[in-house]
């Protein structure tokens, strides 16, 4: 038995074939063909696949589209899965499959179980997710669960797809930043213990690294003054970025996002990998000394300008050590394909490091960089810019605390990474269809309540006979759990998860259509048993949908 995506490369291939048949009979005049794409009509009556093959090809060949449609058809083979194909105007082919393969595809679900929709599009290949990545010096916020979200959904779907991932957090444990973050600290501890002491100029403020410094206190006591301010300063330091590492780690569970990785900055230089590529790009000649720094020549890669890699007083710069951490991956650890993904505030910081990649020979293809807006909170019509619990900036854990994770996860991955998102709270907690995460695991809890019925019955499907499966609420709902494989497909070639979200809704829609206009229970025992497993199809994919954006499927509501 085919599955839609082994039929979409077959009708592909014949369409490609007959338009070569077609060229080779004069038919066609020999011009090169366009590629051949095969898409699903919004509207059924317009069958299950459509191309608008005829269309790209009409402006070489000098051949009006109906006309180049119809000679296509013309030299189409038969194929077994297909009721007919027509050419429509003003010059597409459609495809309507016939009723008894649509039907049989319940019966592929229902054997694949949690196995459906899984393919093996990366062939094992090495994929590296690096996600989140934020300086262990505060507390995340709403921005960083978009990205979070964002890369463990990717992650989700990459292994669905046959890749092997590993999901990774870079730790920059090192650098100025966190020598800010150790002396404010220390700062705070003092100030907590009544000793003069003032939070640098450019530390942290925030009302958090007062917590910080007095749940230290509560632990060691006053211990860190009896000591040198250097050594204070270091060993209080560590034990806050430890609990800062902790704290973040807490906070990404909370909406199910675990790392099979925190690498650390430090390791780089411990372990003499930054010294390593820098004297492998001073080789190449991409490295110069000129007004008192070390700069990347990215000019010479086609850049607008060079880049500091290290400062005149010899320390080394954020995108030096970013420099050796992608040698690190690629080089060292052998990925096959790094996605790396940034903040907003990160965007002009792609161009060079793809030029640094290319620097060190290695294909920047190989590298995929996407940028994760900016989340705007509301209320309904009201602005949401500060926390209610410390007047300062809203944290990722205050908004799972409020509207919980399956909500933060459906709503961050409803748009598109590189668009700016609003986030309405009041909206993410309704128990109404006006919430699409109420909406959709509404449906799934729905599909279990009626395969309870039937186990209260003891009703026993297994034997259901799918080919009675043939009444249009019926053969919608098959349209619509069969195109999981391509779903997979198309977000792990895209790298765009909002179409889950989209598809998830679609979903619930068509089956909440089925359950209004088809009576699953009824007194007909074989439409009971053929519907039963249809209901069980549909809560295999609708399950694993939900289960690829890291949400719960709830069976009851």
């Amino acid at each position: 038995m085919s599955s839609i995506l082994e039929l979409r490369q077959d009708l592909t291939a014949q369409l490609t074939a007959a338009a070569a048949r077609a060229q080779q009979s004069g038919a066609l005049p020999p011009v090169t063909l366009p590629e051949v794409t095969l898409e699903h009509p919004q509207n059924s009556a317009f069958g299950d696949f459509a191309t608008s093959f005829p269309l790209k090809l009409a402006r070489a060949a000098g051949v009006k589209p109906m006309e180049i449609a119809q000679k296509i058809v013309a030299l189409l083979e038969p194929c077994p899965e297909v009721e007919r194909v027509v050419a429509a105007a003003p010059g597409f082919i459609n495809f309507t499959l016939k009723a008894g393969w649509l039907s049989s595809q319940v019966e592929a679900i229902w054997r694949a179980g949690e196995s459906y929709g899984r393919i093996d599009l990366g062939r094992g290949g090495r994929v590296q997710l690096e996600f989140v990545s934020v300086n262990p010096t505060g507390p995340l916020h709403v921005g960083h669960g978009r990205g979070a979200i964002l890369g463990s959904t990717l992650a989700n779907v990459l292994a669905a797809s046959g890749y092997s991932v590993q999901k990774e957090y870079y730790l920059n444990d090192a650098g100025s930043q966190i020598d800010a973050f150790y002396r404010s600290l220390y700062a705070r501890y003092k100030q907590s213990l009544g000793a003069e002491a003032e939070v640098p100029q450019n530390g942290y403020h925030g009302a958090y690294m007062v917590d910080l410094a007095r749940e230290i206190i509560t632990e060691k006591a006053d211990a860190f003054l009896s000591m040198t301010e250097g050594e204070a300063v270091e060993r209080l330091g560590q034990i806050g970025l430890d609990k800062m590492i902790r704290q973040i780690k807490a906070d990404l569970e909370l909406i199910g996002v675990t790392f099979d990785i925190w690498f650390s900055e430090r390791s780089l230089y411990e372990k003499g990998q930054f010294q390593a590529v820098m004297a492998l790009l001073r080789q190449g000649g991409y490295l110069v000394e000129k007004e008192n720094a070390t700069w990347f020549m990215s000019t010479a890669l086609g850049e607008d300008k060079d880049n500091v890699v290290i400062r005149g007083d010899g320390s080394p710069t954020y995108f030096a050590a970013d420099v050796a951490y992608h040698y690190n991956k690629f080089v060292e650890r052998h990925f096959d394909k790094v996605i790396n993904i940034w903040g907003a505030d990160h965007q002009g910081h792609v161009p060079r490091m793809k030029a640094v990649v290319s620097a060190l020979g290695i294909s920047p293809e190989r590298l995929t960089i996407i940028i994760s807006q900016m989340v705007t909170l509301r209320r309904g019509d009201e602005l949401v810019r500060i926390s209610k619990r410390s007047g300062e900036i809203i944290t990722l854990r205050e908004v799972v605390e409020e509207v919980g994770a399956d909500a933060c996860r459906f709503f961050f991955l409803s748009r598109t990474a590189d668009s700016q998102m609003d986030f309405d709270l009041e909206l993410a907690k309704k128990q109404s269809a006006e919430n699409p995460v109420y909406y959709v695991q509404y449906a799934h809890a729905r599909i279990c309540s009626i395969v309870r019925l039937a186990e209260e019955r003891k009703i026993v499907f297994d034997d259901g006979d799918v080919s009675l499966l043939a009444s249009e609420p019926e053969l919608a709902l098959i349209r619509k759990l069969m195109l999981l494989p391509e779903l997979i497909e198309t977000v792990a070639t895209t790298l765009e998860p909002h179409h889950l979200t989209y598809y998830a809704q679609d979903l619930a829609t068509v089956f909440h259509a089925f359950y209004r206009d088809c009576r699953v229970v009824s007194d007909d025992e074989a439409v009971t048993k053929a519907r039963l497993k249809l209901v069980a199809a549909a809560r295999t994919v609708l399950a694993g949908v939900l289960h690829l954006l890291g949400m719960t499927a709830p069976e009851r509501m």
